[in-house]
């Protein structure tokens, strides 16, 4: 104990002089570190010491120069601490530009706060720095230590925090006992010159100088291409259960056991209950659809930080008897009540986010930050969102589609994948008319039906009040002048997870007259305008993460005493990146069809396809502004 305790002393008195030797005035930061920078990490290092399988400290010091306003959410000066988690230190000192001391703070100086609010329940605080400048830039020096039992989370490194931030130095330092069974991960380091020193017990990364990134449209999540690396030990420990993780099915056994067994019981009264509301039938998928509508009407979603370090649900019977609980309560709690009625479903771990993140499937360890359930059946998986109130059943939005994640059972853990929305399903089908008055005025409806992800983009729109549904269509058809929605009326079916949008509108002056010619945009419904944003030189890959179809029909009735003068030339796109069709059908003197269609695919592209794939959409948007032009006759 008395040598690790000097080698703590000798990692910190490390830090601080590393940090000291730093001028902190901004005239030393090198030129090509400022460019493109909100904030420049100068110095940041981060010893983490394994002395047991039930702890571990973490030694964090990080001297992060602020250039402006937009840098402060930079700083990241905060720990967390709890009943087991503890802050043995923690300081800051702001430096002015000039590399001169303008103000010192102590722990007591910190704010300090619990991270419950309105929606989550937890006993974890935050000591955070709460610092307003007087003048830019500045620089703040950090230093913390923190003390954990809990090794089922050891931190990562990741050099690269924020985009719009410069990094002159950073390096991370592990120490840990052989016997624990510490393993790491690589991510993301070719084209990157990355320092590693590895030596029995310990090991060390570090980087320099590494300029500001400025995000890119379409650029895939950093996870994909921002070197990081993953730590873990195969024997962890976690608020009180020693755990293991040397396999994915190992993992899953200690999860079914130590986190899900115990957890299932159901009052007498409910079991009762749920059985009378299923009744006779026996078709699972029809039983389960039942006991899905049963959850969302009887509970509502709060976030429960408690229970073995937050991993561990609460009890069924007490989700039961209270109406609330989290993503791992109202899945276990579904999961208990499927059970009552002899159907079988599996709690899963999760990446949930609206930008698709996978399990690292190699690197086995405690991950995920969502819980939901799935329900074999005889063609695939049937995965339920038990955290919502009006999600159809069976349907999982963009929340969790198309990701790997971690099913448990009784019998260990497998990886799988969760199911895949493709273009074809996430279809949005339009049928309508309109009529061109003589003055330019347009009047008609259209019927727009929205599958897949298209249809988790729309649903909630039935929920919201008036004014916000008219601010909704205003915004929607940005490029109406004098739009007014006459009629909106919705369908929606969750049955077949389809949404319907009925709707009748009139905008005055939409077609443009000037001595007896008149232009109007034929595609009145459905422009795709967006033209993804040119670069110089393009640094990242792209990623197009979601296809989706639109087919639009729609017919044209133009004003007495005008013919048609001119029309758009019909058009056919064809590229890796989808397809796209607009034609205009002549119908009769005074009727035009146009017929429009547009696949988008998904798909994971180098830089060097950028620019192809702006032009395809610069296309798009072109033919969707197309103009017929009109004369009297």
């Amino acid at each position: 104990m008395r040598c690790k305790f000097q080698l703590i002393f000798i990692i910190l008195f490390c830090n601080l002089v590393s940090a000291q030797s730093i001028n902190y005035s901004v005239v030393t930061i090198p030129e090509n570190l400022k460019e493109n920078a909100n904030s420049i990490i100068r110095y940041q290092s981060i010893n983490i010491t394994i002395n047991s399988q039930k702890s571990f400290v973490e030694n964090t010091t990080k001297v992060i120069t602020v250039l402006n306003s937009k840098g402060i959410a930079n700083i990241d000066a905060k720990e967390y601490y709890g009943d087991s988690d503890k802050v043995n230190a923690i300081e800051a000192t702001i430096y002015n530009a000039f590399g001169n001391e303008i103000k010192k703070i102590k722990r007591k100086d910190f704010k300090d706060q619990s991270i419950s609010d309105g929606f989550s329940i937890s006993n974890e605080r935050v000591l955070f720095l709460d610092y307003t400048p007087t003048d830019y830039p500045f620089t703040v020096v950090f230093t913390s230590e923190t003390k954990s039992p809990n090794t089922a989370f050891i931190p990562g490194w990741s050099p690269i925090d924020d985009y719009l931030e410069s990094v002159q130095k950073s390096e991370f330092t592990i120490q840990y006992p052989p016997d624990l069974g510490f393993k790491y991960k690589e991510y993301n380091f070719a084209g990157r010159t990355i320092n590693k020193i590895e030596k029995e017990g310990v090991i060390t990364f570090s980087v320099e100088n590494l300029v500001a990134e400025k995000q890119e449209e379409y650029s895939p999540s950093p996870s994909k291409f921002w070197p990081e690396v993953k730590f873990g030990l195969e024997k962890f420990y976690l608020e009180g259960v020693e755990g293991s993780a040397k396999t994915w099915k190992e993992y899953g056994a200690w999860v079914y056991n130590a986190l899900l067994s115990g957890t299932e019981e159901l009052s007498d009264e409910t079991k009762i209950k749920i059985k009378a509301l299923v009744g006779t039938e026996t078709d699972p998928l029809k039983k389960a659809k039942i006991v899905y509508q049963f959850m969302q009407d009887k509970t509502r979603y709060v976030s429960i930080q408690l229970g073995i370090g937050g991993w561990k649900p609460m009890l069924a019977k007490d989700v039961d008897r209270l109406g609330y609980g989290d993503c791992k309560a109202l899945s276990n709690y579904t999961r208990a009540l499927l059970k009552t009625v002899g159907v079988d479903a599996y709690y899963v771990l999760i990446f949930g986010s609206n930008s698709k993140r996978d399990f690292k499937q190699d690197f086995v360890a405690m991950q995920g930050n969502h819980a939901v359930l799935t329900l074999p059946t005889k063609d695939n998986n049937l995965f339920l969102e038990c955290t919502s109130q009006t999600l159809p059943f069976g349907f999982q939005g963009d929340f969790t589609d198309d990701r790997f994640a971690l099913k448990v059972t009784s019998d260990g853990g497998e990886i799988i994948k969760t199911n895949e929305y493709n273009e074809k399903k996430s279809s949005q089908i339009s049928k309508g008319s309109y009529a061109i008055d003589l003055d330019g005025t347009i009047s008609g409806g259209v019927t727009i039906k929205s599958n897949g992800v298209q249809y988790d983009d729309i649903y909630a729109l039935e929920k919201k009040s008036k004014e916000d549904i008219d601010d909704y269509y205003k915004s929607h058809f940005y490029w109406i002048n004098n739009l007014k929605m006459n009629k909106i009326k919705f369908n929606n079916s969750k049955d077949e997870v389809e949404f319907t949008e009925d709707l009748q509108i009139s905008a005055l002056g939409y077609g443009k007259s000037n001595a007896g010619v008149m232009m109007v945009p034929i595609n009145v419904f459905n422009q795709n305008a967006s033209i993804p944003q040119r670069y110089r030189t393009r640094k990242n890959p792209f990623e197009i993460s979601r296809g989706y179809y639109d087919e639009d029909e729609i017919e044209v009735t133009l004003p007495e005493g005008f013919k048609l003068e001119a029309k758009p030339d019909n058009l056919e796109l064809k590229d890796k990146f989808g397809t796209y069709k607009m034609e205009l059908v002549v119908l009769s003197p005074n009727k035009l069809l146009y017929k429009r269609s547009f696949l988008a695919t998904k798909g994971y592209y180098e830089k060097e396809e950028y620019e192809n794939y702006r032009k395809f959409r610069e296309q798009i948007a072109k033919a969707d502004n197309s103009k017929i032009v009109l004369t009297k006759i």
